[in-house]
């Protein structure tokens, strides 16, 4: 789908819809946006007359198609429900145009009119409002049908005008567009990579993935390490995990230099847990959903996701993407429950369940990050399912050594509403991971599931500023509406924009 952003007169504009907002009121011109007046003006007052009825009554979300407008050339009109006009808050305005895009892609229109950017947002200019519009309608019409056998779904929109009122905001908002045209295409790829299934997306698929963005972006190094390379590196922990699988574990290794007046400045790094199909092994899940543990690698799809994002748009700054990759099987060489494991740092692991693996695998690539004397280490996994019992799917949880990076992703996360919620990482919770017989057990029982998992991964950052994000809620859809949700690549991609 194409994006651009230009001027617009609606009673001339030729083109398969116009999307215009009303707002909740007493049927009065107030009601109505800019856009949506000049259409009701065109059309004798056909607007208010329809707002009047009921048929549309400004409520937030509320969509209504009417065709063939008197004094219109375009062919439809959406009218989308802005609820009470000054009131509208950063979720509000997401509502509106995943509403309006929703009813755009069940049309039949070849391309479209967007005018939402003139909604006035709390505390947001037009440079968020079309950066924000252009990513909801990414993700609006996102499609997986890479392995269906029959004829691809087709979405008969092509393009959309996002509509400003004067030449000099088409030139800012032309690069709003642009960045969020790079956030689609970033999310696009976490959703594509977490959506395919175990057997075309294992270890050796990420990595070679991985390769692939290194010769689309010159501005991108891929390195990727082998499991004698691992075992030379005294990753015992991560490779402990893929013992029991055919498919062997990778350490895929991305370098984006964005800075390059400041070749030595020190990167971001972002960590993402790649376990492509998760069993449990020798502690087996049960049946019932297991098919959705191939969504157990969408913290690796996230920050291949962000990475590549941020290499479109061409940020100054210098980003490192770690993926440790394994699969995560019950074979006979696998790791039992009770073995010992030693990882990176030196540190022994008891691993009493096998389906605690995410953090066996992290644990070394956080060690591994070192190297690269980072100004922040980001780890991003669908770690464990006490996040998704305590915030269920809204927001994603979040544990940090560092109060200032905790408040960098929080704000990253509310201006791209792709939320976050703080957990405590309190000292009084590490005792539940001591073991009787190494250094720590890698579960700590039934309570406090998320802060444990967090309280093992800290034991492993102490040399850094590090922040644990916990996608096991957000990272997908169950369902009618199964797939992966591309998130949190917005707000990852927004906390390295606003580093800039």
């Amino acid at each position: 789908m194409k994006f651009n952003v230009k001027t617009f007169n609606p009673k001339t504009h030729q083109t398969g819809c116009i999307i215009a907002g009303v707002y909740l009121n007493d049927h009065k011109a107030s009601q109505l946006s800019t856009t949506a007046e000049k259409i009701n003006d065109a059309s004798n007052g056909l607007i208010l007359e329809i707002l009047k009825s009921g048929d549309q009554q400004g409520k937030l979300g509320q969509t209504l198609v009417l065709h063939k407008v008197p004094g219109i050339k375009a062919d439809r009109v959406i009218l989308v429900g802005c609820g009470g006009k000054d009131k509208l808050e950063t979720a509000g305005y997401f509502k509106v145009v995943q509403a309006a895009f929703s009813a755009l892609k069940q049309s039949e229109s070849k391309d479209a009119a967007c005018s939402l950017a003139e909604i006035e947002v709390a505390n947001r200019d037009l440079d968020w409002r079309i950066q924000h519009a252009v990513r909801t309608a990414g993700e609006v019409f996102y499609t997986f049908d890479q392995l269906k056998s029959g004829k691809k779904i087709k979405q008969s929109v092509t393009s959309i005008t996002m509509t400003v009122g004067t030449k000099a905001e088409v030139t800012k908002g032309s690069a709003a567009t642009k960045r969020g045209e790079a956030i689609i295409n970033g999310m696009q790829l976490s959703r594509d990579l977490a959506n395919l299934p175990g057997n075309y997306c294992t270890p050796s698929y990420i990595a070679d993935q991985g390769k692939g963005l290194a010769k689309k972006f010159k501005s991108i190094n891929a390195t990727v390490l082998s499991e004698a390379q691992m075992e030379k590196l005294g990753m015992g922990s991560l490779l402990s995990v893929s013992r029991g699988s055919a498919e062997p574990a990778k350490l895929l290794v991305l370098k984006y230099e964005g800075d390059k007046k400041s070749a030595n400045q020190k990167p971001y790094v972002l960590v993402g847990k790649g376990v492509t199909f998760d069993t449990g092994g020798i502690s087996l899940k049960s049946g019932g959903g297991m098919d959705e543990m191939k969504y157990d690698m969408c913290g690796a799809a996230s920050v291949i996701g962000t990475i590549a994002a941020v290499a479109e748009m061409g940020l100054p700054i210098n980003l490192n993407v770690i993926v440790p990759t394994v699969e995560n099987m019950p074979g006979s060489k696998a790791t039992k429950p009770g073995d010992i494991v030693t990882s990176m740092s030196g540190q022994t692991i008891e691993v009493l369940n096998t389906d605690a693996e995410g953090r066996l695998i992290l644990c070394d690539a956080l060690t591994y990050a070192e190297r690269f004397k980072p100004q922040a280490v980001i780890d991003v996994a669908t770690l464990t399912g006490a996040c998704v019992v305590a915030l269920g799917k809204v927001a994603t949880g979040l544990i940090s050594n560092n109060d200032g990076l905790v408040s960098d992703l929080l704000a990253a996360g509310e201006t791209t509403h792709d939320r976050a919620w703080q957990m405590p990482l309190f000292d009084e919770y590490q005792p539940l991971l001591d073991s009787n017989f190494a250094d720590i057990a890698n579960i700590g029982g039934r309570d406090g599931g998320m802060i444990t998992a967090g309280c093992f991964l800290s034991r492993f950052t102490k040399k850094y500023n590090w922040a644990h994000l916990d996608i096991a809620g957000t990272a997908w859809h169950s369902g009618k509406n199964k797939g992966a949700t591309g998130r949190p690549v917005s707000m990852l991609v927004q906390y390295l924009m606003d580093r800039c």
